[in-house]
């Protein structure tokens, strides 16, 4: 077993497919084939499943997986530690990053991060605070910034920049040169609402509870899994909303949708950067968690 094949296996787990590892790896899918039929004589196993196109663990595999990660590890946090002596830092950083904080604080962060520190690649996924919160507790993501503050005792919590969530609506609508609407109104309007696990809708549900509003309360048209999709409906009548005024800057500017907050009801909020606690962390992971905070203070 050399640590090559080690990541090449890894990569056809995490992917579940042999030619997206090589893809990934800049390989050919008869390379990849052919390092895991040694791997598996080697050990006397089978190690993938072929279901198709796709490519899951057997038991052996799932051991190998859960070691084959820590070894890579260390690998390259051993190889971090030795270039940090000059000054350099290399490697692969994988982060998440729920739908606001992934589409618009991450990105330009990652872009300034890797002008300092060029031989550093980035893997960023994107889905909603709850899915990134479960990838940080498992281990699969390095460091999360979420858009709601999570109760959980195994996760490490800083607070990452602050935003604010407005009620959107389209340009044409009643309220769109209004500054501020009473929260009873809302209840009379078509309502377009974020999906479970989102954070934009934790931070409503918990400032509405504590206005003695709910969610019953309105008239809910749609749900809709991300920002993007609901900024959407919103310009083409669907109904209003409460989004980030992060996620809608470009069409406040362009004046095709107006933004409102509503009376005694403070929606600000923070991010979060998520770690999990007892975690060993690469320089290359604490390099980026110093940046991204010094930057946002």
């Amino acid at each position: 077993m050399d640590l090559h094949q080690i990541e090449i296996f890894c990569a056809i787990v995490e992917y579940r497919s042999f030619s997206r590892a090589a893809e990934t790896l800049f390989l050919t899918q008869p390379t990849v084939s052919g390092h895991m039929k040694n791997l598996e004589a080697e050990l006397g196993v089978k190690l993938l499943d072929r279901l198709g196109k796709r490519a899951l663990p057997t038991e052996a595999g799932d051991i190998l997986f859960r070691h084959g990660t820590r070894l890579l590890e260390e690998r390259d946090r051993a190889k971090q530690e030795i270039e940090k002596l000059s000054g350099r830092i290399s490697g692969k950083l994988i982060i998440g990053g729920s739908t606001i904080p992934g589409a618009y604080l991450l990105p330009p962060l990652i872009g300034s991060f890797k002008k300092k520190n060029p031989g550093v690649s980035v893997q960023l996924s994107i889905d909603d605070t709850a899915k990134i919160t479960d990838a940080v507790l498992a281990g699969s993501l390095c460091i999360g910034v979420v858009g709601a503050r999570v109760a959980e005792p195994q996760l490490e919590v800083h607070p990452f920049q602050t935003d604010e969530l407005v009620v959107a609506v389209p340009s044409r609508h009643p309220w769109a040169r209004k500054r501020t609407v009473a929260s009873g109104e809302l209840a009379g309007q078509p309502f377009i609402l974020r999906e479970q696990g989102s954070g934009t809708r934790k931070i409503m549900e918990d400032r509405f509870e504590k206005a003695g509003l709910s969610i019953a309360d309105l008239n809910i048209e749609a749900i809709m899994g991300s920002s993007d999709a609901v900024r959407q409906a919103v310009k083409a009548g669907l109904g209003i909303s409460i989004l980030s005024s992060r996620a809608l800057k470009d069409d406040l500017e362009a004046g095709r949708l107006s933004a409102v907050r509503v009376a005694g009801i403070k929606m600000e909020r923070h991010f979060y950067a998520i770690l999990l606690k007892g975690r060993s962390r690469s320089p290359l992971c604490k390099s980026f968690l110093d940046f991204i905070l010094k930057k946002t203070r």
